[in-house]
């Protein structure tokens, strides 16, 4: 049964909310790229956040081809153009995104940082928003056009400038824990925390620029295992789903 059809009356209680989705949403676990059941499974979890009457902003990582910083430790090529690099292949993974959307039904636009005149907009906050008022899933590409930056800082970034009511990174592990849960079984999982704690207890689920933002617009994150069905539906609704920082 798919996810709408289990929760055929919830609506959200959000009006608008920012989704930031890894690179390796994109692929199957371990893999590279794009990956076709995948990308279906995305696109239909983002359907169906529309059906709830919530306006979609997403912002898209490119960790399934490549990672600036980490690149950059093992080439000869510099971290700003590694980065760039990075940048636009998170255009790349914006634009299977938008037009699997627009398969099933879904309006989307694609507005980037970076300048490809060819495949998609350029970000404008007011438009953007528009498009959101429209009922378009709007995807972010790009970054924030700079290099240095990742994209949990452009996400909040994002989510500040279009007054969104929260935050959503969508992850491989079902919350924020002391420890990477995969390799040290005993980590300890948080249901919620403070802003405060997350830069404190040194939490690298968001870089700290990304806290600092979330945290001067007052802007609650909520860090949840995409891969379970009805998690993000249930953070939209209010329900206790993976962990909470306010």
């Amino acid at each position: 049964m798919h996810e709408a059809d289990q929760r055929t009356m919830a609506e959200s209680k959000y009006k608008r909310v920012l989704l930031k989705l890894s690179g390796e949403s994109f692929c199957s676990p371990g893999g590279f790229g794009i990956d076709g059941e995948a990308l279906e499974g995305l696109a239909e979890r983002v359907s169906h956040l529309c059906k709830l009457g919530t306006q979609v902003a997403i912002v898209v990582g490119a960790g399934n081809f490549i990672r600036g910083a980490t690149f950059s430790k093992t080439s000869r090529i510099p971290r700003n153009t590694a980065d760039y690099m990075g940048m636009l292949a998170t255009i790349i993974n914006a634009c299977a995104l938008q037009e699997t959307l627009e398969k099933i039904g879904q309006p989307t636009r694609v507005l980037s940082a970076i300048e490809v005149d060819a495949l998609c907009e350029p970000f404008i906050r007011r438009r953007a928003i528009r498009h959101l008022e429209q009922g378009r899933v709007t995807i972010l590409a790009g970054g924030t056009g700079n290099p240095f930056f990742t994209t949990d800082t452009c996400a909040a970034l994002r989510a500040s400038e279009l007054d969104a009511d929260l935050l959503i990174k969508a992850t491989k592990v079902d919350g924020v824990y002391s420890d990477d849960p995969v390799q040290n079984p005993d980590a300890e999982f948080y249901e919620t925390l403070s802003y405060s704690d997350l830069i404190e207890k040194n939490l690298r689920i968001m870089d700290h620029s990304a806290v600092s933002l979330c945290r001067e617009n007052k802007i609650p994150v909520v860090v949840l295992n995409i891969f379970k069905t009805g998690n993000i539906t249930d953070a939209l609704c209010g329900r206790k789903v993976g962990t909470l920082i306010c």
